[in-house]
């Protein structure tokens, strides 16, 4: 049996052991006006308390159902490390949230962070915040409180990991779930702005191992440097959804993010439906055509991996096809016809 050593001869603190509560304090406080810069009328506490409160407005809902998603940002967090760029990667996070809920046609309410760290940098958690804070802001959305955790040992140097919370709102009547969809019926696609946050790992893959790129390498194929390509941030769909939402203009909604269209768009769909895409009916990204020329990866993976250039799908009655796209002229939304709703099993096939 080990004998128990002798105390230290001088105190040691929670400090002593990497976790300084006296910085990550005023790091809370920066972060308390960045997220009181995104309060609502429904926010009813203030950051700092064991809970956030938040009230559904009653008058604007007479059968409110809460809508919930919890995501991360994934490996696209490792090329912000080398960049030493943190101030995208918490809108890629807000909005990639927005998405998914709002495809079930929910209006965001608030948002919650997780930030947890090896050793806490003030500068680069307030950076990260700040994005969060900006993007909450613009799709309508209070953040609310969340965390942030300083565990030495855990984290390597200078990197983190990050994820958040969301909850929406969307009266029971007006549940998107795909039920309504038909044979028959159109399917449009809405461009991304890149990989948003989803492939990742098979990219820098391909663009730092195969291809013996770095973050500053400009490619002529893609017209810009790999890391600022890679950076681009997850494009919120919600302003276009919201009045085509309004309009009752689709009966399903797919966020394109992990699984690509093959996987994402079967979600939505009922028993007795499959969805038939026509490639060449969009304009395919030049960072997705260089990734599938480094590797030579074949078509079906592309299209089960990555975005291919659409982010959000829309399956729209054909009764309801030029009310869609009147909309969404008016909101500078552009949109492609890329296939249409046929008799089968829950499943894509291409053509």
């Amino acid at each position: 049996m080990a004998k128990t050593p002798p105390p230290s001869a001088t105190p040691i603190t929670y400090a002593d052991a990497g976790v300084d509560i006296s910085r990550a304090n005023r790091t809370k406080q920066r972060i308390k006006y960045l997220a009181h810069k995104t309060f609502t009328r429904g926010v009813l506490s203030e950051i700092g308390g064991f809970g956030g409160l938040f009230a559904v407005d009653k008058t604007k809902y007479s059968d409110p159902v809460l809508v919930s998603s919890v995501d991360g940002v994934g490996t696209k967090l490792k090329i912000a490390f080398e960049m030493d760029l943190h101030s995208t990667v918490g809108a890629d996070l807000v909005n990639h949230c927005v998405n998914d809920i709002a495809v079930q046609g929910a209006a965001p309410l608030f948002f919650m962070d997780y930030l947890a760290t090896g050793t806490l940098d003030p500068s680069i958690a307030e950076k990260v915040v700040e994005g969060i804070a900006d993007a909450c802001k613009h799709n309508g959305c209070a953040l609310i409180g969340g965390e942030t955790a300083e565990m030495p040992g855990f984290y390597p140097d200078g990197e983190y990991d990050l994820a958040g919370f969301i909850v929406g709102v969307v009266e029971r009547e007006k549940i998107i779930t795909g039920k309504d969809v038909q044979i028959g019926d159109i399917i449009l696609g809405l461009p991304s702005n890149g990989l948003h946050t989803n492939g990742y790992s098979l990219a820098r893959k391909l663009l730092f191992e195969v291809a013996h790129y770095s973050a500053d390498t400009y490619v002529n194929e893609v017209k810009n440097k790999v890391g600022n390509e890679l950076m681009r941030t997850h494009k919120s769909y919600w302003p276009a959804l919201r009045k085509l939402i309004d309009g009752q203009c689709v009966v399903a909604l797919a966020h394109i993010t992990g699984g690509g269209i093959t996987e994402n768009l079967p979600r939505v769909l009922p028993r007795g439906t499959a969805a038939v895409i026509e490639l060449g009916t969009w304009p395919v990204l030049p960072i997705f055509e260089h990734l599938q020329q480094l590797g030579n990866v074949p078509q079906d993976e592309m299209l089960r991996t990555f975005n291919m250039g659409l982010g959000m799908l829309l399956v729209v009655p054909s009764a309801k096809f030029k009310k869609a796209q009147s909309v969404l002229e008016r909101v500078g939304e552009k949109a492609y016809t890329i296939g249409r709703i046929v008799k089968g099993e829950r499943k894509v096939t291409y053509s």
